[in-house]
């Protein structure tokens, strides 16, 4: 059996690997490949391999844009589904039927939730479902974003976010969304948010340094102390843990649990604490979970 030599060449972010004979040198035009396969983890736009020779991806996920072109990429970007975005309301503690106290955060919803746009793979280059949330007035809005919004028949809303999904069937345009009818008690969301912004904090409080002694003649309590050496390498590296901005940032907090829906009241209650302050937007979609919504591999 014949010992084939796996080499490797890299372009535009992505790594390609390719399986030869002993016979072949890498120095050979693609066509002399007997297989190629590409490891990326997001879609592309343009074609990476525009080469007749045989390929060969061994990847779960495919769009109908790649398999055109011949490629079978992942893309790490989807959404297990369709969500929908609220309001935070605050926190509190939940009793369980067992009586097990749990730490719950409330969230409200305002009016929207409402698809304004269907994006497809033939006219953007993606499936997609655009949802608004947050009504405002006319005033409030661009001509630009009131144009958007009056295209699609819908009320002026403030927010516009879009859920990447593998399928967009069964959805269209002015369509509602609810909280109850994509989830239910039990079920598991990821959530994403604006962080509470701290300003500028020092190494202790944004990286969870050790302060020096207080006592014994020590000089340094909490400042930064060392960040690099002297003539080599002469620099500070880049990444370095140093004092700066803290907290405004978008983040997302997985696989946190339903606990409650309310229909009556309107709100819904999330296990654990979420981004921002009362009144902070959120985004909630449901939880990736490997091995039931995404591939293991």
């Amino acid at each position: 059996m014949p010992i084939t030599a796996p080499t490797s060449l890299a372009h535009g972010g992505c790594r390609y690997y390719h399986h030869s004979s002993p016979t072949t040198t890498p120095s050979l035009p693609l066509a002399k490949f007997s297989s190629l396969s590409l490891k990326c983890n997001f879609l592309s736009k343009t074609p990476l391999i525009s080469h007749p020779a045989t390929t060969q991806f061994h990847l779960p996920i495919t769009s109908p844009r790649n398999k055109k072109l011949g490629l079978s990429v992942v893309a790490m970007s989807f959404d297990a589904g369709v969500g929908v975005m609220g309001t935070k309301l605050g926190m509190m503690s939940f009793f369980e039927p067992d009586g097990v106290v749990v730490p719950v955060t409330v969230v409200g919803f305002r009016e929207g939730n409402i698809v304004t746009q269907i994006k497809t793979d033939s006219t953007d280059g993606y499936d997609a479902v655009q949802v608004g949330y947050r009504r405002v007035r006319d005033r409030k809005l661009t001509k630009p974003e009131m144009g958007h919004l009056e295209k699609a028949g819908v009320i002026p809303m403030r927010h516009l976010q879009e859920f990447r999904l593998q399928t967009i069937d069964g959805f269209e345009v002015g369509q509602k969304l609810t909280f109850e009818e994509l989830f239910k008690e039990g079920d598991f969301v990821d959530v994403s948010g604006i962080t509470i912004g701290k300003g500028f904090q020092g190494g202790i409080k944004r990286h969870n340094f050790k302060r020096g002694l207080m006592t014994h003649g020590s000089k340094s309590h909490r400042a930064l102390g060392s960040i690099g050496a002297g003539t080599t390498p002469g620099r500070v590296y880049k990444g370095k843990k140093m004092p700066g901005r803290m907290g405004g940032t978008k983040t997302k907090i997985r696989k946190l649990k339903v606990v409650k829906v309310d229909s009556d009241l309107g709100v819904v209650m999330i296990k654990g604490a979420l981004p921002g302050k009362p009144g902070n937007l959120l985004r909630f979609a449901p939880a990736k979970i490997v091995g039931k919504n995404i591939p293991k591999n």
